[in-house]
């Protein structure tokens, strides 16, 4: 009698597990890299922040339904996972730009002038820094300290760091991934 009625408590965990393996209703395959990351992890909740690194390097940004994605598939409270993505800078609930220029705000590039190249490019590109331009080209933001510090003010275009970066040569960076008029009569 124990054996059939434990029978059909495998079975539905098995039938459990299946499903998870189905993916997202949506059919969109990028779930199903965050399925074989769960499941790596046990469903653990403690995995949260793998789980989200893996979603952030899959679609780009953490949008909501993949928030909630992610809060059923770790059993956790939609508020829990919401609030890590939210309190650590590396996870973005927005799409970026094609672009990312990220400007260091440490001690030394800030002493150095990282403030007024953190400046110069929000007045370029009309936008303030963690936004993204209208047309999707460029994301400003910046970092408390990138470390490295010897080459201040540091900048880092696209994943590249560079250094000594005053305000004109960090416009003139950025301004070949905007479409603005005053690039178009320079190169013209």
């Amino acid at each position: 009698m124990e054996t059939s009625t434990a029978k059909p408590a495998v079975e539905q965990k098995q039938k459990g597990t299946k499903e998870a393996a189905k993916g997202h209703p949506s059919g969109d395959k990028r779930f199903r890299v965050l399925d074989m990351t769960m499941k790596r992890n046990q469903y653990r909740p403690d995995a949260l922040i793998e789980v989200l690194h893996k979603a952030q390097e899959a679609f780009g940004f953490l949008e909501e339904d993949v928030l909630i994605y992610i809060a059923r598939g770790l059993k956790l409270p939609l508020s829990r996972v919401y609030g890590v993505a939210t309190f650590y800078h590396l996870f973005s609930l927005k799409p970026g730009g094609a672009h990312t220029c990220v400007v260091c705000l440490g001690t030394a590039c800030y002493v150095k002038g990282s403030g007024e190249v953190l400046s110069a490019l929000e007045k370029h590109a009309g936008i303030s820094q963690g936004e993204t331009t209208p047309d999707g080209q460029l994301s400003v933001m910046t970092a408390r300290c990138i470390g490295a510090c010897g080459i201040a003010p540091a900048v880092v275009f696209d994943g590249t760091v560079a250094g000594k970066v005053t305000p004109e040569e960090a416009i003139a960076k950025v301004g070949a991934w905007l479409n603005s008029p005053q690039e178009a009569t320079v190169s013209g």
